[in-house]
């Protein structure tokens, strides 16, 4: 019998599907350089593809409807010849060296980037990395990207399992993940900004539920969060965050990492600043306790196979402590 907050997760489930709604992850609204690009291209081609197939369904009608002088002509060598072959030749010619031009001007980079994001497909989610200029790992989050607006951010995109693609359709277009290989993608986001991202190639049973956020702050503001996300977790002071921190301690710091503790395992995400997120499980919840304590209790009833096992032998004061804890994370 799954643990009670597990029901109120299930209907805060059911609300992730408005952040697709709301715009804020849609080919459509494009809010940086690459996403505009990829949307021209394809308004580009719908309105040649529109017209030529207006021109055919004119062209049938005549054939079918038509006067007999009208279909007499349309009905000639030259013109079959001409509208048959030489127009879709020299149409769709025209339309693959437009696009190929536009597309090469959007894997140009004539700077260097601001920042160097290291993104890692895991299995439902997505790891995320901050390099220095040499490579080194500056810090490590999950789910939730932080990038400068107005500037260039390049991302080193890999996968130690399947392939996934990493798609911001705001932003860019879709890049993925080969295990073995890292892929490089530049993507800047035009002003401040939320825009959700969705793994785009399937990858398994939970690969619907493998989004998460880019953020676009300003260059200042991304300064400050950044130093702040390198800090280690800071000691609980009060009694409750203590003893979830024990229960943390005791059931969880196999698989996660809290910096400042003796948490320390690499296979799920790290949790040093998950309360400061903007949601959990990939997207899957938002960030709250009470989203916190139906993932803890019932992760498998909320994302069936996921890595990580439900805790619903958890009494309601010890789920209560852990879940507060986590959200103390900031």
């Amino acid at each position: 019998m799954p643990h009670p907050i597990v029901t109120i997760a299930a209907a805060l489930l059911a609300a992730r599907s408005q952040a697709a709604q709301s715009g804020i992850q849609s080919a459509m609204t494009p809010k940086g350089g690459q996403a505009a690009q990829i949307a021209e291209i394809g308004t580009v081609l719908f309105i040649g593809g529109g017209m030529i197939f207006l021109g055919v369904m004119l062209l049938l009608y005549i054939a079918l409807f038509g006067p007999a002088r009208m279909r007499n002509y349309i009905g000639r060598r030259t013109l079959m010849i001409g509208g048959g072959i030489v127009f879709p030749i020299a149409v769709l010619s025209m339309l693959l060296v437009y696009t190929f031009m536009a597309a090469a001007g959007m894997v140009r980079a004539d700077e260097a980037p601001a920042a160097r994001i290291e993104i890692t497909g895991e299995l439902w989610w997505w790891r995320v990395r901050y390099l220095d200029p040499q490579g080194k790992v500056i810090v490590e989050t999950a789910n939730d990207v932080r990038i400068p607006a107005g500037q260039s951010v390049e991302f080193l995109v890999r996968s130690d399992n399947v392939i996934h693609s990493f798609w911001v359709p705001n932003l860019a277009g879709k890049m993925d993940t080969i295990p073995g290989h890292v892929n490089r993608l530049r993507i800047q986001a035009d002003q401040p900004g939320i825009f959700r991202g969705q793994c785009a190639e399937y990858c398994g049973v939970q690969h619907a539920n493998m989004a998460l956020h880019v953020i676009a702050l300003p260059p200042r503001d991304y300064a400050s969060w950044l130093a702040a996300q390198t800090q280690p977790a800071r000691e609980p002071v009060e009694a409750s965050l203590q003893a979830g921190k024990q229960y943390f301690m005791h059931a969880c710091a196999q698989c996660h990492t809290i910096r400042g503790t003796q948490a320390a395992g690499k296979l799920g995400p790290d949790l040093t600043h998950v309360g400061s997120r903007y949601s959990i499980a990939a997207g899957t919840l938002p960030n709250n306790v009470g989203a916190f304590a139906g993932w803890i209790a019932g992760s498998q009833h909320i994302k069936p196979g996921n890595q990580m096992p439900s805790f619903n032998d958890l009494s309601g004061e010890g789920l209560r402590y852990v879940a507060q804890y986590m959200d103390s994370l900031k």
